[in-house]
């Protein structure tokens, strides 16, 4: 029985292992160039939750405050439910996690602290809001 040489002969175009390695190369090098000027980007991305948050916790004071003539520091009270965090489990989504740390008759703040450290750096970023909605950034990521 004579062997089918029509395999050996044809030559398939195609990309070889050295030239993928090459271009997988190329590609990490222009992510790690490209990376430090991204995570500032994303850090203020991820900023947006908080202040959105906070704002929304804000509304809930003022509309509480209407009703009883007091702030309060429960969030069950103002009916906001903290999503699931992303540190408790794969299907967590939010990355700040919310509370008020004081709460009078005529004023309130809430504080809104990140459970990831966007950027690495070992710092938190946390945000506050008071009665008179004033968001501010008390520690940068």
């Amino acid at each position: 029985m004579k062997p089918n040489n029509t395999f050996i002969k044809h030559k398939l175009n195609a990309y070889t292992l050295t030239e993928i390695l090459v271009v997988l190369v190329i590609i990490g090098i222009i992510i790690l160039i490209a990376l430090p000027n991204l995570l500032p980007l994303i850090t203020k991305a991820k900023a947006l939750e908080a202040k959105g948050q906070l704002g929304f916790i804000h509304t809930l004071e003022k509309n509480y405050f209407y009703e009883n003539s007091r702030y309060t520091t429960d969030l069950t009270e103002l009916g906001f439910i903290q999503e699931k965090l992303t540190t408790e489990g794969k299907d967590g989504r939010a990355n700040y996690r919310i509370e008020i740390t004081s709460a009078t008759t005529t004023t309130f703040t809430a504080k809104a602290t990140a459970v990831v450290d966007f950027n690495g750096n070992e710092k938190f970023n946390v945000w506050e809001i008071n009665q008179d909605k004033t968001l501010h950034e008390v520690t940068p990521d």
